[in-house]
């Protein structure tokens, strides 16, 4: 590392340990004060903090929550650097691309700031330009931060949390959205997948003048989803454009297991009778296996069925350590408690999804990063359409949209060849239950027949008993230490200490000591 570089690190360390000071971080740390650390630390960290509001399966809601309310807007970089980044990413003047681009720009974010402009032909655009020096910005930043957690005082987030692996796994979030050609490929894949769908369109992508640093797409006007004055001015009906948005995030990910993950108001716009989906930089993929999963969940919600949700969330966790099946049973009963007397139409999907990661970060489950990316995109739905039509009934729309989907991936066939293999087999093996249990039973009679018992003690228990036997153990050394002590004191054993026997001293000694250190472990024990 170069002097220079040595001094940029210093001079960076000692602003953040000077924030952290100021809002007394040894203190504790809140939610509020955790959002006020990251906007004062500028455009890097409000991005990090951004990104760790998707992380509800490893932060607490509440600090999720806060951390949404980060604002995208900062200070735009001067055109001159706009242009620098430009011309850099093209290896020419950017008049040779542009006839036009506008200097005040649309948008100004902590990653990228877009500008509207006017290619040579005459199509309005807009350029969406990295930062100037982000990327080394955020990746000392990131460096900064893995040293500055070793020097924090335990934060307790409900024991879960790993703060260099989460800082590990936001900064390879961060750096695929800073990598515009990762932006464009998910722009043409979203496309592709939507093609079909009359009231949906995506932006053209103008791949050629496309770069890791620079990305150039179709300008579009329109209006923002929830401008409802606007829309109903023009004649557009709202409950119309709310019950397509939703269908059509449903099939994102039920059917193409591919979704916007950032769908906010500024994200979406209706133009020309259509739903068009901008800012791909942020996306969600689920596996079919996860989303046969979510479904399953769902269905076990709906039919207020413990045992399906359970067996829905141990197959889609990821476990820290090994977890504990009935305590799981019995957050999913209080779970099913608080929505078990509710219609089908008055279950909020978002909320729902929200408890059920809670339950599972309490009993130590982690989530895939697809599904973290779902609850907050579903959040973000939900906000939109309590805005502009909120007599929608979305749980309606994703039953119809999932079993609509079930039908058409019916491959009869192929079902009616399974069904009939599995009667096959289970008709060959139902002819052996006779023998079988004939022999069971005469196992019985003589007396010959074993049980293999697995038992598995809970860890509370296992605690417990741990506690009791040493406490028995102990219990018997000080009842030893002190009939033989007693015993020793009626000799004439030398060498004595005031008339008493040396050894049967020490023993009175050591139980007294065994008995204090017992009744203090008891006392402090935070059991």
């Amino acid at each position: 590392m170069s002097k220079e570089e040595s001094r940029e690190y210093r001079d960076r360390l000692k602003e953040i340990t000077s924030v952290l000071r100021k809002n007394g971080i040894t203190r504790g740390l809140t939610p509020q004060k955790l959002r006020i650390i990251l906007e004062e630390l500028g455009p890097t960290y409000i991005k990090i903090g951004q990104i760790m509001s998707l992380h509800s399966d490893i932060l607490p809601k509440r600090y999720c929550d806060e951390l949404m309310k980060l604002c995208s807007d900062v200070a735009p970089m001067p055109f001159s650097e706009v242009r620098e980044v430009v011309e850099q990413a093209y290896g020419c003047p950017w008049s040779e691309i542009f006839s036009e681009i506008d200097e005040k720009p649309l948008g100004s974010a902590s990653i990228a700031q877009v500008h509207r402009a006017l290619l040579l032909d005459g199509a309005q655009v807009v350029v969406k330009v990295q930062r100037k020096g982000i990327y080394e910005m955020m990746a000392r930043d990131i460096g900064l931060l893995h040293k500055a957690v070793k020097l924090l005082p335990p934060i307790s987030l409900k024991g879960m949390v790993d703060f260099d692996m989460v800082l590990d796994e936001l900064w390879s979030v961060t750096r695929e959205e800073m990598n515009f050609l990762t932006e464009a490929s998910n722009i043409e894949e979203f496309a592709r997948y939507n093609k079909e769908v009359a009231f949906v369109r995506v932006p053209r992508l103008y791949q050629e003048y496309t770069t890791m640093h620079v990305l150039v797409m179709e300008y579009i006007g329109g209006y923002a989803i929830d401008d409802k004055e606007a829309l109903l001015a023009d004649g557009y009906d709202l409950h119309e454009i709310g019950s397509k948005l939703i269908d059509n995030f449903i099939k994102q990910v039920i059917e193409d297991g591919f979704f916007h993950a950032d769908p906010h108001p500024g994200n979406v716009k209706v133009k020309d009778g259509k739903i068009v989906w901008i800012d791909m930089g942020m996306m969600g993929r689920l596996t079919e296996r996860d989303r046969e999963l979510v479904g399953k969940a769902v269905k076990g919600v709906a039919e207020n069925d413990i045992g399906i949700i359970q067996e829905a969330v141990l197959a889609l966790g990821e476990f820290k350590e090994k977890p504990d099946q009935s305590k799981l049973y019995e957050d999913i009963t209080a779970l099913m408690a608080k929505y078990g007397s509710l219609d089908m139409g008055e279950i909020d999907v978002a909320e729902v999804m929200m408890d059920l990661m809670d339950v599972m970060k309490e009993n130590k489950i982690m989530m895939p990063h697809g599904l973290t990316m779902l609850a907050r995109g579903l959040t973000h739905m939900e906000g939109v359409l309590a805005d502009i039509a909120p007599e929608i009934n979305m749980i309606e729309i994703a039953s119809r949209r999932m079993a609509n989907s079930y039908i058409k991936g019916i491959d009869w066939k192929q079902d009616a060849r399974k069904m009939g293999k599995t009667l096959y087999r289970s008709f060959h093996k139902a002819i052996d239950i006779p023998s079988l249990a004939a022999d069971a039973l005469q196992g019985m009679m003589k007396g010959q027949t074993k049980i293999n018992l697995d038992l598995h003690a809970s860890i509370e228990l296992e605690r417990l008993l741990r506690r009791l036997i040493r406490n028995v153990v102990m219990g018997l050394w000080v009842m030893a230490l002190l009939i033989s002590s007693s015993i020793i004191c009626t000799t004439d054993m030398q060498p004595k200490l005031g008339g008493i026997p040396v050894l049967g001293a020490a023993g009175y000694v050591i139980a007294f000591g065994i008995v204090m250190y017992t009744f203090l472990k008891h006392i402090f024990s935070r059991k």
